[in-house]
């Protein structure tokens, strides 16, 4: 079971972003045509939908550090595709070249698995809705294009 969270007085501005850009998330979703009810996960406090071939994945994470303080980060990825069984030099070099040439993402590989993600982050501090909507719009447009050209230039031959 999890234990709710206690508010910390000191956090109430950063509780209060929180909370609107929350709310900016709901109405981002709600604009592309989505309900919050399809995409919002209470549990996993995450948002969950499909643009096209790319699976978004869109949550804010709190970043609690030793000495008290908090940041609350934007976080929007989807995973592009497995890495490849061959030609893993070429394929980490066109990685970080793409990383170099696709403004406002970054491409990565979490420790526990080979995926592949196409990611963007942003502290939310001081985010309105108009770069919300333009950072997920964004990812959302790479990563429906990305995950079709990586797949289709790196195929999987381990099958």
């Amino acid at each position: 079971m999890n234990t709710p969270e206690i508010p910390n007085p000191a956090h109430a501005a950063l509780d209060e972003q929180h909370r609107r850009v929350t709310e900016m998330i709901h109405c981002y979703v709600e604009s592309v045509g989505l309900t919050r009810e399809q995409t919002y996960n209470p549990e996993l406090k995450n948002w969950r939908w499909q643009t096209g071939s790319a699976s978004i994945e869109v949550l804010i994470e709190k970043l609690n550090f030793s000495n008290g303080s908090r940041r609350d980060y934007l976080r929007i990825f989807s995973p592009l595709m497995n890495t490849p069984a061959t030609n893993l030099l070429r394929f980490y070099r066109h990685l970080l070249e793409l990383n170099d040439a696709k403004l406002g993402v970054k491409l990565t590989i979490m420790p526990s698995n080979q995926i592949v993600y196409a990611t963007y982050e942003r502290d939310i501090k001081g985010m309105d809705y108009s770069e919300l909507s333009t950072c997920i719009a964004d990812l959302e447009s790479w990563a429906d294009r990305l995950d079709d050209e990586l797949k289709a230039q790196f195929p999987d031959l381990s099958n």
